[in-house]
């Protein structure tokens, strides 16, 4: 007979046959597992900003720009401390199991502060009372069932 097998289907010969997926689908899954990771990483990082700027103005600081963009990156908070100019780079983890969070700041990253800063005052001008400028840093680690510790490094820069 034309056109027919005598070979069992892969069903019957134990053949593993996957079910059909949407193209893309495994794909999406992965993507929403990373985006869900970067997600609390990200909500990690405002809830470490805002306990930096809760401990700041408890210290007297004032508090001039909140994650201000540019071209080239981002600062965290920018301050008055006195008549110093403060610019802040804010740190967050959750434990040290990757390290401390200044561990997390490198030459190329407070090169990058400098020119961020020098970015920010040529966009808002100078700042009335303001003398001097600073670039700190402040380590913060938030353990999910623990009160937060904070550090905060005077003039890292």
């Amino acid at each position: 007979m034309r056109g027919l097998s005598s070979a069992a289907p892969p069903q019957s010969r134990g053949a593993l046959v996957r079910p059909a997926v949407r193209p893309g689908a495994r794909r999406s899954r992965v993507r929403r597992r990373i985006l869900g990771r970067m997600a609390a990483k990200d909500e990690l990082g405002r809830r470490g900003e805002r306990i930096a700027e809760r401990a700041l103005i408890g210290r007297g600081y004032e508090i001039l720009d909140r994650n201000w963009r540019c071209p080239e990156g981002e600062i965290d908070l920018v301050a008055r401390d006195g008549e110093a100019l403060v610019f802040i780079e804010v740190k967050t983890r959750s434990s040290t199991r990757y390290g401390h969070p200044f561990e997390a700041i490198t030459p190329g990253k407070l090169s990058r502060l400098r020119r961020l800063a020098a970015a920010w005052l040529a966009a808002r001008g100078p700042v009335r009372g303001a003398r001097r400028l600073r670039i700190d840093a402040i380590g913060v680690l938030a353990p999910r069932d623990a009160p937060a510790s904070i550090e905060h490094l005077e003039g890292i820069f």
